[in-house]
């Protein structure tokens, strides 16, 4: 349950260090904020890696995306979806799966696809 904390926590310290942590960097310590369902923190994570200008990749949005389901925020996963091919990226069957569990939750799968 602590590990979404410890994540976070690690990250401040590479930025202590002046240490430039990377998409990789952000998307793990986004995984752990999904795992448990601290949406607010992966969502912010996402904002973190746009204004340091790194690449968000399709873990970085399927993450965020299933942070919010897990935390009940089905139609803020869901309004990640245009945000990531904006991005210009193809959701995967990890993406859509999500999706659509956070459609399912909200009585609303019909919005996902």
């Amino acid at each position: 349950g602590k590990q979404w904390h410890q994540a976070l926590s690690l990250l401040a310290k590479f930025r202590g260090l002046s240490l430039r942590p990377n998409v990789i960097t952000y998307n793990a310590t986004t995984s752990a904020c999904e795992k448990c369902e601290h949406w607010e923190q992966a969502l912010g994570l996402l904002t973190v890696m746009r204004e340091a200008h790194l690449l968000l990749d399709v873990v970085s949005h399927s993450a965020a995306i299933s942070a919010c389901t897990n935390g009940e925020e089905w139609q803020q996963a869901l309004s990640l979806l245009p945000v990531m091919q904006k991005d210009g990226l193809k959701p995967n069957a990890i993406t859509y799966n999500v999706a659509i569990r956070a459609g399912e939750k909200g009585g609303e799968w019909q919005q996902s696809l």
